[in-house]
């Protein structure tokens, strides 16, 4: 067996720890934050100076988070001390003239909030952490961590880091008939700038900028939709220059409801290729410079591989999307608008969480939509979602508490009618509802998934991406959606202590479930109707209510079956619940299969229609004026870590989580995964007798165990025998079943 585990285990390096003495903590987070002292000039990362744009945090009691490092078997934090002083060299003499929190007897280690002396504006403070393990032996302090204060500050606010820019280099550079071409590789939301000489007075070129080419390599300048291309025209100066480009702004994504770009960036456009036609001189790489845009990333934090080349291929796809689509420091909905919508932000936050260590943006992206709410009824009560998946993401709280009221109007509680559903088709909805969920239009509208048939370049014989789902007053996703919303809620109010909320939340979720299931169940047909008053079943009732936990353990094969039967009929919006729909189904197979697919409506298909961001569609087809740079796309960025290698935090901060996979017939792959307790590194590999999975679960952690197994196994943790998989303790561990 050894040997089968040679390439295996060299698919991960762990790291071992060098003792048995309790490691400092690193990974530091002041109000989520990493890079607390980061600046930036025009978007470049400078030296601290007083009037570049900085992180700066307004929270009078800013919270603290740190994660354990190594993964020593069993550790567990049993206390902590932090220190906060005004100047380095009190903290180097380990004294925190501001806080000192003395040694605090408790595990938590995320959302840790201040309770020293008053902080001042405009001040630098520096802070430290030490711990004790479950066995009292105490670490040194951490490395000094420093965060500035913002000018006014504040009872709550959500800390952010400044845009940032990076220059690169095209990755290929070619000449031909006039025109040289620089590819850069990957498309990015940017800016070109031109290093060109000329002796004459009056010479001009032509800059092309695209995000796609055609089949001579050439930029396609009519790519149709909303796929990006810009001509520029440029006059050169005698001598040699270095020429910024000045990207035009664009009518419809620079309007009332866009998020603007800062000043202090500058316009920019997601462009791959760029065409200097007409320039008479010599042009080496180093003269083409792309100046891309993006929130900070630390592309080296998550990691995916695995046996198969399409379902790598999609991963980074979807990954570099994550990074790519951040430019405008706020989730938004791709280059078209430019406008943030709850479920583009839900999809986009699982992902983003999955791709790096990095919690801030998906905070300040669901606080903006809490106040800037848009149409659709689904995605009101998404921001309940992602509320709580901010908590249980985080262990930080403070976003739920202060938002609590907010969250409660996104309920829509009002609704209800006397059968516990909601529907927004019965005359319940009003002025002082839409005021309660910060929505400054009339009314909702149930929307289920988008494009519908017949709007955005569809005809009415093209049947959108609903398959074929029928409108009544009591919809089945909408109040699959609202049960989701409700247990979710309970959570939230649980944690914040309120009982009575979370009781009530509870009641009416189970009087949700229990309607949902007596209306909207076909017994004959065994599947969900789309709503009351139709017989007709879609994909998208069926999905949500699996993926939701609305199907009762005896159906849940007859539904699964029914879901496999109709495809991917939906968007890449839907996917997101059709696959959490599938693995929470248990069909391994069927998910690997889609994740996999070279289909039409598959993520390769956005690889090979020439992007390397994902899509808003699945081709031009589904939606004519798609563009290509949306996030919502970019589902298997979440999937693959959560549901196909099953690593999902069970409760918040991730001091429990589920190792849960379900490979279906992939034969290995390994995961690195970033949490904000550590990262999480597990890989398995699979063969027609065995299963094996080693795993690393990080200090002050616990790992819930799910593998799959079949009668007369034979399972050994870290080689010796066990009747059954319970729970894993921070280390290294080596699970076999031998079948």
């Amino acid at each position: 067996m050894h040997k089968k585990l040679v390439h295996f285990i060299a698919v991960i390096i762990f790291a071992l720890p060098a003792s048995a003495q309790v490691p400092a903590p690193d990974g530091l987070l002041c109000d989520l934050l990493a890079y607390t002292d980061m600046q930036v000039l025009h978007g470049y990362p400078v030296q601290p100076m007083q009037a570049a744009p900085s992180v700066r945090i307004a929270n009078r009691q800013p919270a603290f988070s740190w994660a354990i490092p190594g993964y020593a078997a069993g550790m567990q934090q049993s206390a902590y001390r932090i220190l906060l002083a005004d100047h380095p060299d009190t903290l180097f003499r380990d004294r925190g003239n501001l806080w000192d929190s003395d040694k605090v007897p408790a595990a938590t280690s995320a959302g840790i909030v201040y309770n020293g002396q008053a902080l001042q504006p405009n001040k630098r403070y520096y802070w430290k952490v030490k711990i004790w393990d479950d066995k009292g032996r105490e670490s040194s302090y951490s490395s000094p961590a420093v965060f500035f204060t913002d000018s006014v500050l504040t009872d709550y606010a959500t800390a952010k880091y400044p845009l940032q820019k990076t220059d690169q280099l095209p990755v290929r550079l070619s000449s031909s008939a006039g025109t040289y071409r620089a590819d850069f590789g990957k498309a990015a939301f940017g800016q070109i700038k031109l290093r060109l000489q000329t002796a004459g007075h009056h010479d001009t070129v032509l800059v092309h900028l695209g995000e796609a080419v055609l089949e001579d390599g050439s930029i396609n300048r009519k790519p149709g939709g909303t796929i990006r291309y810009q001509v520029y025209k440029l006059p050169l100066r005698p001598g040699l220059h270095t020429y910024q480009v000045q990207i035009r702004p664009d009518r419809r994504n620079t309007g009332p409801q866009a998020i603007k770009m800062p000043a202090y960036i500058g316009e920019v456009l997601p462009f791959r290729y760029c065409e200097i036609e007409g320039y008479k001189g010599t042009l080496q790489q180093t003269d083409v410079t792309r100046a891309a845009v993006n929130y900070p990333f630390n592309d080296s934090a998550a990691m995916f591989h695995s046996a198969d080349t399409v379902l790598n291929a999609v991963w980074e796809l979807c990954k570099y999307s994550m990074k790519a689509t951040s430019f405008a420091g706020i989730y938004v909905d791709g280059d078209r608008e430019r406008i943030p919508y709850e479920a583009d932000a839900y999809i986009n936050q699982l992902g983003h969480y999955a791709a790096d260590r990095e919690f801030s943006l998906a905070r300040a992206s669901h606080e903006y939509l809490l106040h800037h709410a848009t149409w659709p009824t689904e995605w009101i009560l998404q921001s309940v979602l992602m509320a709580w998946h901010d908590y249980l993401y985080t262990g930080d709280i403070r976003s739920a508490r202060h938002h609590y009221n907010d969250l409660k109007a996104k309920l829509l509680i009002p609704l209800e009618g006397e059968n516990g559903l909601i529907s927004t088709r019965t005359g319940k909805q009003n002025a002082s509802l839409m005021q309660a969920i910060h929505y400054n239009g009339k009314e909702l509208r149930d929307i289920v998934d988008w494009p519908h048939s017949g709007i955005l370049g569809l005809g009415k014989s093209e049947g959108g991406e609903t398959d074929g789902f029928v409108f009544t007053d009591y919809n089945t996703v909408v109040n699959a959606y609202y049960y989701k919303a409700l247990t979710g809620m309970q959570e939230i109010a649980e944690a914040l202590g309120n009982r009575e909320d979370a009781a009530s939340f509870a009641a009416r979720a189970a009087r949700v479930k229990k309607s949902f299931q007596q209306l909207l169940w076909d017994k004959k047909k065994k599947v969900f109707r789309d709503g009351t008053g139709t017989e007709h079943a879609s994909l998208h009732a069926n999905m949500f209510a699996m993926a939701f936990g609305l199907v009762d353990e005896k159906n849940r094969e007859a539904v699964a079956s029914f879901i496999r039967s109709r495809g991917m009929a939906c968007s890449v919006y839907g996917s997101q619940f059709l696959m959490d729909a599938v693995y929470d189904g248990g069909d391994a197979d069927y998910g690997l299969s889609l994740l996999t697919s070279q289909q039409e409506r598959s993520w390769y298909n956005m690889i090979r229609a020439g992007s390397t961001i994902a899509m808003e569609a699945w081709d031009n087809k589904y939606k004519p004026n798609q563009d290509w740079n949306h996030a919502w796309g970019a589902v298997p960025a979440n999937v693959i870590p959560r549901k196909l290698m099953g690593v999902e935090p069970l409760s918040p901060g991730w001091s429990t989580f589920r190792i849960k996979p379900q490979p279906g017939n992939l034969p290995w792959a390994s995961l690195q995964l970033p949490t904000i307790k550590g990262t999480i590194h597990m890989a398995f590999r699979q063969s027609a007798g065995e299963f094996l999975l080693n795993v690393s679960v990080p200090a002050n952690t616990t790992a819930q165990v799910e593998l799959p197994l079949k009668k007369g196994a034979v399972i050994r943790v870290n080689g010796n025998v066990v009747k059954q998989l319970t729970t894993l303790g921070s280390g290294e561990h080596e699970i076999s079943v031998i079948y």
